[in-house]
């Protein structure tokens, strides 16, 4: 079932690559929503038969390079099912949102759906090959998406992104060689890799594997010194191809410590576990206030995901350096990294679609450029409103209760960087609520088109059936995520079981 869902997108895309260019966008565009809309119903049956605390399942193993210690190896568990069923409804989103695109509708959708094919590979990957072949799969496709369907200068932003996040990968591939080589016999399998902890007390063999994964996994986070690709790949990238980007692609590297770095290196990863807390700390505080600073509304959203990318390296460095007798905190700071994933990526989703519904009203994100929106797009702006709280961490929604765990959680074992982190918060209410100022109150002030002022329609059904459905699911996991952390809980206790050794 995890190869159909994984494998039907890019058979999808490669049919209507088959069909003539000149037949009617609407079949492009009714095959592409059809699409994720049945990918979605899969995961849907997925998570219905899912076992919490079950371990691994849906699994799948065949040969693919048996002489390499390769494998086709898949399966789902408490930490990748939720970000598998995070990418099935961002990408229904985006689909959703781009039904008034015109521009080669036919390659927007084929790689969209190639697009949500490496990130479904990725998260259900248990062979470290499959998951650098998605790795690496989704940088492809991710560069074409910018330079292809970006704004003017997409061609330089895209190129930053893929060479920055390229050489990430190669760090990466290194780190996995070190693993494989290490291991007895030699194997790339994830499973069989966290059981035998082939570097157990090899310490200098065990930092080295550590820094080229954590290089490569930091890249893609992004992570402070390492986001500079960020900004300019957000600002330049189309509405749906920022919503990807930060919604699911940057969680490919947040999962890869929860998933490899940490259960496959554990006597490493607590050794060097204060290195993260600052790493994540610093990024917390760097990503709220440049965002702070930015004029430009979509490179702000931009910088605070590496704000939220922070908390997140934050609880995982702090769970690996509490106290044995801090059992409860070490699981509220995982738990609270895999909701924060969830939470950030429904949220910087929906605000990414929100910034090209602003865009492609006044064709400008310079938010000097307008006041008073709220007269002409009262909706609109009561939605922006709402997903710019929500980002901020306010109860009631699913911000607060991953940020509530992770605080939590990190504020045992290391007080003193959780104190600073708090700080992140204040910077991000702050930066939020003086762009919704500007952009919305206050006499109405629009871009003006040459000889006449821009009409700003309020939003259409098509965007709000793309948007309104994320932070439903916001406000859900904000009130009741019992149903989520039924699934992360016992996952969070098998990664600490293993950093534990």
């Amino acid at each position: 079932m995890l190869t159909v869902l994984v494998l039907l997108p890019t058979a999808v895309a490669a049919l209507l690559l088959c069909v003539p260019g000149r037949a009617a966008r609407g079949l492009f565009r009714g095959v592409w929503v059809a699409t994720t809309a049945a990918e979605l119903a899969l995961v849907v049956a997925l998570w219905a038969g899912y076992r919490p605390g079950g371990g691994i399942q849906y699994e799948t193993k065949a040969r693919w390079m048996p002489s390499a210690g390769v494998g086709y190896h898949v399966g789902v568990d408490g930490l990748s099912l939720p970000l598998v069923a995070l990418t099935c409804v961002l990408f229904l989103a985006c689909a959703l949102y781009a039904l008034r695109e015109t521009r080669r509708i036919r390659e927007f959708a084929a790689l969209f759906l190639f697009l949500q094919t490496t990130c479904l590979g990725l998260f259900v990957s248990l062979d470290l090959i499959l998951f650098f072949v998605f790795f690496d799969l989704s940088i492809v496709g991710m560069y074409f998406v910018i330079a292809g369907w970006g704004h003017p200068g997409a061609a330089r932003a895209a190129l930053k992104f893929f060479l920055y996040t390229f050489i990430g990968s190669l760090a990466l591939l290194l780190g996995f060689i070190g693993l494989y080589l290490a291991a007895e016999p030699h194997t790339f399998d994830i499973v069989e890799l966290t059981r035998e902890n082939p570097l157990a007390g090899r310490s200098l063999y065990g930092a080295l594997v550590l820094l080229a994964l954590g290089v490569g996994l930091a890249v893609k986070t992004p992570t402070v010194p390492f986001h500079t690709w960020l900004p300019p790949a957000h600002t330049e990238a189309p509405a749906a191809g920022s919503a990807i980007l930060a919604g699911v692609l940057l969680k490919m590297g947040t999962y890869g410590f929860l998933r490899i770095a940490m259960p496959v290196l554990p006597g490493a990863w607590r050794s060097y576990a204060l290195v993260f807390v600052v790493v994540g700390v610093v990024s917390v505080l760097y990503g709220a206030l440049v965002a702070l600073a930015q004029s430009n509304f979509k490179r702000m959203v931009a910088y605070t995901s590496v704000n939220h990318m922070g908390y997140i390296v934050l609880a995982v460095g702090a769970a690996a350096a509490a106290g044995g007798g801090d059992e409860e905190a070490r699981q509220l700071a995982v738990t609270g990294a895999v909701v924060q994933m969830v939470s950030h990526g429904l949220l910087t989703g929906a605000l990414f679609l929100l910034s090209g519904v602003l865009y492609e009203r006044g064709r400008t994100y310079e938010m000097s450029s307008y006041s008073g929106v709220a007269e002409r797009a009262p909706v609109f702006a009561g939605l922006t409103g709402v997903a710019a709280f929500a980002s901020l961490g306010l109860p009631g929604f699913s911000g607060f209760i991953a940020e509530f765990q992770i605080l939590t959680g990190s504020l045992g074992p290391r007080p003193v960087a959780t104190g600073l982190a708090v700080l992140g918060i204040l910077l991000t209410a702050g930066l939020f609520l003086r762009a919704l100022q500007q952009v919305f109150l206050g006499p109405l002030r629009l871009p003006a088109a040459p000889g006449a002022p821009r009409p700003f329609p309020d939003i259409r059904s098509h965007e709000s059936a793309a948007v309104v459905p994320l932070l439903i699911l916001a406000v859900v996991l904000g009130i009741a995520p019992r149903f989520l952390l039924d699934v992360v809980e016992p996952a969070s206790r098998g990664v600490l079981g293993l950093l534990a050794r």
